[in-house]
């Protein structure tokens, strides 16, 4: 962001930062991401799986934010991939779980190196204090928000 071509006036506000820095950063984040092969979605039905273990696909898709048609796609090309698995709840049938295999865990540790990376790059001006008060303000905003 150059601030000779950005109008003060949007500087001066703390959302169109935020949204500016999320872009950029998303961005980058993807460009890693897709070079292995993801996308940011899939690294997000990873971690819900390694955070929270085996879930609906329906409860994922709920508890991600992800169109129920959208999160079926997500979850065949991570079974595709090796990285989860489909299997039925042995106490009701009909239900089937999204389980993380050993190959999603792996390419999770590898997608978290790339997301650490990303962040390394975007906060490269704040020091680690700065960083950690950072985190600490939005995640007091994201809360606020209802959301996380």
């Amino acid at each position: 962001m150059e601030p000779a071509t950005t109008p003060p006036t949007l500087l001066d506000l703390s959302t169109y930062l935020l949204a500016t820095i999320g872009r950029t950063a998303r961005g980058r984040l993807n460009d890693r991401l897709a070079a292995r092969g993801f996308r940011l979605w899939h690294m997000a039905i990873l971690a819900a799986l390694a955070d929270f273990g085996p879930h609906a696909q329906r409860d994922l898709a709920r508890r991600l934010s992800i169109d129920p048609s959208d999160i079926t796609k997500l979850v065949d090309e991570l079974v595709a991939s090796g990285c989860a698995e489909r299997t039925r709840d042995p106490a009701d049938r009909r239900r089937v779980a999204v389980t993380l295999t050993e190959e999603g865990r792996k390419a999770l540790t590898d997608l978290n190196v790339e997301a650490a990376a990303v962040q390394d790059e975007v906060l490269a001006p704040l020091s680690a204090p700065e960083r950690e008060q950072l985190a600490g303000l939005l995640g007091r905003v994201l809360a606020g928000l209802g959301e996380g």
